[in-house]
C-alpha cells in the first residue's frame, strides 16, 4: 500500500528528477573544432630542411588539413602520397590574380595533382591600394572571371581579404562592395579573422552579414597594444569562441592557422594545437 508519506517522497524524487533533466537540456551544447590545418607558409623556413619530420610534427599536434602553394620532393603525385600517409589532407592552393588563362591552367593542373578542390587568390587587386569605386569595379569583375574559370575547372574559388578592404572609400567599404558585385555562385570568400580586426571591422558581424560566402578561415591572432601586431591563435586579444560559434553555424569546415613573420613556426603550430583543442564554443 502507497502511504501518504511513500507518496510525498516519491512525488518529490520525481520532481527533483525532472528539474535535472530539465537543468541538463537546457545546457548549451559545447562545440569543438574536429579538424583544423595550416597554411605551410608559416613553417616555410623549417620546410627547407627535413620536411617530411616537420609535417609528421604538424601531424601529431592535431593538424588534419593544409594550404600551399605546390609540393616538396620529387612530385605533386609523391607529395600527396606522403601527406595521405601522415594524415594531412591539402585543401586549397594559391592562384594569381592577374595570371594569364595559360598561368592559369598550370595552377589549376598542380591544384588538382595535390587533390584541392579549393584556389584562392591571396591579392585580389591590381594596387597597393587604399582603394576606391574604380579600382573596386575593376577587381570585381576580374574576380567574377577567375570564379567562372575555376567552377569551369571543377574548382571552388576566393579570395582572402587584408585590412585594407576595410578603409572607407568614396562610398561605403571595399570589402562590401566585392562582396555585393561578385557572383555568388562562383566567389566566395577565405576571411582572415586577424585583418578584418586590424581594419577596424567586427570579425563576428562580418561572419554574420555575409553568411553562405565563406569555405575557409584564417585563423590569426592580435598581440595587445596599440602595434596590433600578428600573435599565434590563442596567445593573443581575439575572442575566437563567438567567431567559431556563428562559423559551425554556418557549416564552415576549413579552419586554417596562419602568422606572418612568425619567429618559430613549430612553435606556434604547437601553441595554436593545443588552444584549438582545448576550446569549447
Amino acid at each position: 500500500m502507497i502511504t501518504r508519506r511513500k507518496f510525498i517522497t516519491g512525488s518529490a524524487a520525481a520532481i527533483a528528477s525532472a528539474a535535472f533533466v530539465t537543468e541538463i537540456f537546457s545546457i548549451p551544447q559545447q562545440n569543438r573544432l574536429k579538424d583544423f590545418g595550416f597554411i605551410s607558409g608559416i613553417i616555410g623556413k623549417e620546410l627547407k630542411g627535413d620536411w617530411k619530420a616537420v609535417l609528421r610534427m604538424a601531424a601529431s599536434f592535431g593538424y588534419t588539413e593544409i594550404e600551399t602553394g605546390g609540393y616538396l620532393g620529387e612530385s605533386a603525385e609523391s607529395y600527396l602520397a606522403f601527406l595521405n600517409e601522415i594524415g594531412i589532407k591539402p585543401i586549397a592552393g594559391g592562384i594569381n590574380f592577374t595570371a594569364t588563362d595559360e598561368e592559369l591552367m598550370k595552377s589549376f593542373d598542380l591544384i588538382s595533382k595535390l587533390g584541392m578542390k579549393i584556389a584562392v587568390t591571396y591579392w585580389p587587386w591590381y594596387t597597393g591600394g587604399p582603394f576606391g569605386l574604380d579600382e573596386c569595379k575593376r577587381s570585381a569583375e576580374r574576380l567574377n572571371a577567375l570564379g567562372k574559370k575555376c567552377h569551369d575547372n571543377g574548382l571552388s574559388f576566393c579570395w582572402h581579404n587584408h585590412d585594407k578592404e576595410f578603409i572607407p572609400m568614396e562610398k561605403g567599404l571595399p570589402f562590401d562592395y566585392l562582396m555585393a558585385n561578385t557572383d555568388s555562385n562562383f566567389v566566395k570568400c577565405e576571411l582572415d579573422i586577424y585583418w578584418v580586426a586590424k581594419g577596424g571591422a567586427d570579425p563576428l558581424s562580418v561572419l554574420k552579414m555575409y553568411g553562405g560566402r565563406y569555405i575557409i578561415l584564417h585563423i590569426k591572432d592580435m598581440a595587445p597594444g596599440e602595434g596590433m601586431d600578428f600573435e599565434c591563435p590563442g596567445s593573443g586579444i581575439i575572442d575566437f569562441r563567438p567567431i567559431f560559434r556563428e562559423a559551425y553555424s554556418q557549416g564552415i569546415q576549413h579552419y586554417m592557422v596562419e602568422r606572418d613573420n612568425v619567429p618559430d613556426g613549430i612553435a606556434c603550430l604547437k601553441s595554436a594545437s593545443e588552444y584549438l583543442k582545448s576550446l569549447t564554443f
